[in-house]
């Protein structure tokens, strides 16, 4: 027996782990197959031969569109992508070293009060806010970063998609279009995975019927601790300490005997292999054959082996992400905003599922405190 639930009821789960909080059409995380389905198609099979703004209009409808649906949802994405000029002035007076999802946090928040829609949380008004978020984050965590670095954000750019877009707005320069394409299905990949920390603290708050913009703040918040974010900034910092091949296998020894967390590998529900990271494993080695410097993607093979030997551990989606990204030129700051940028569509279609049909969500807690104390004034302590 667990002895952190020793003496308490049968059936009590820390973490909720196992527990079943509710029902959704939206994503299925298969443990047992080591899938993730979105609207019943499996996740990775949309990201080669889909692209986020098709997959975003999956997840928010339930169906994929048609021609016109998908064109006038990418009109609509376009349309949609400016942010109001006063909050990229308040985004100018936070410190440059804050952290990123903080500032994406804020600015999101601010958003709120200039949404036409702000006050009204019907499903066709939820739809509307949803897209205006997708739309929108992008170019708050482009605009951050370079605020970050003191440049001057760069507008949107309405003759480009949504990732080749973002790639545009962090440096000014068009992104090579097979680079704009991986990094497309990289955001796939991250765009819905059922319950996790951040979408069920989502849903917590949209369960309230509270605003979609005070929902996605709390996914937000919750995305930034390094329990559920960042696992693939720290998976590069990682392998750059590592710096060389020959010097994984006695990095790795000395990090296990020291009984350290070996960053990108294993997950709370696969049993084995994350399902995306096979194809995000892909991307990375496209990139490094592409740039002619397999340096870093060898490396990071090296250790994916001896993990598997030593511990018998997959890497998870963030490990080859880190390595992607790491490769296409991204800052290491920019990942996890990454993350809730394409998150954004899963986060939003689990908000107006939840009011399509809500309950309050509040949970049972077992009380393990003293009982049959008697107040005594505070002369007599």
């Amino acid at each position: 027996m667990d002895p952190k639930t020793q003496g308490l009821p049968e059936g009590y789960k820390p973490g909720l782990e196992g527990v079943i909080a509710g029902v959704s059409e939206i994503c299925d995380v298969d443990p047992e197959q080591d899938a993730l389905i979105y609207r019943g198609y499996p996740a990775h099979e949309l990201a080669e031969h889909s692209n986020f703004p098709e997959v975003a209009y999956l997840l928010l409808h339930g169906t994929l569109p048609t021609k016109i649906e998908l064109e006038e949802f990418r009109h609509d994405l376009i349309r949609d992508r400016d942010v109001p000029p006063t909050i990229l002035s308040i985004m100018k007076q936070i410190p440059k070293n804050a952290n990123p999802m903080t500032r994406l946090r804020m600015a999101t928040s601010i958003l709120h009060m200039y949404d036409p829609d702000r006050g009204i949380i019907t499903e066709s008004a939820n739809h509307a806010k949803a897209k205006r978020l997708i739309a929108k984050t992008a170019t708050l965590v482009a605009a951050g970063y370079r605020l970050a670095k003191g440049e001057e954000p760069i507008p949107p750019n309405p003759d480009m998609d949504h990732a080749e877009n973002f790639l545009y707005m962090l440096t000014g320069k068009e992104p090579e279009a097979d680079i704009a394409r991986l990094f497309d299905q990289s955001l796939v990949l991250y765009a819905e995975h059922g319950y996790n920390a951040s979408t069920f603290a989502t849903l917590i708050t949209a369960s309230t019927l509270s605003d979609m913009y005070s929902c996605i703040a709390s996914a937000i918040g919750t995305l930034k601790g390094p329990l559920h974010g960042g696992a693939n900034e720290k998976a590069i910092e990682m392998l750059l300490e590592i710096g060389e091949e020959k010097k994984v296998e006695p990095w790795l020894k000395a990090a296990l005997a020291r009984k350290e967390k070996i960053m990108g590998f294993g997950h709370r529900v696969y049993r084995k292999q994350d399902s995306r990271a096979p194809l995000m494993k892909k991307l990375a080695e496209t990139v490094a054959n592409k740039l002619g410097d397999t340096k870093l993607f060898d490396l990071s093979i090296k250790l994916e082996d001896l993990m598997k030997k030593e511990k018998g551990l997959f890497p998870n989606v963030d490990y080859h992400c880190a390595v992607f990204y790491y490769l296409i030129g991204l800052s290491t700051p920019l990942f996890t905003p990454i993350f809730a940028m394409a998150r954004m569509a899963g986060w939003t279609a689990h908000i107006i599922e939840q009011q399509q049909n809500n309950r309050l969500i509040r949970p049972h807690c077992l009380y393990t405190g003293p009982r049959g104390l008697s107040y005594i004034p505070i002369e007599m302590r």
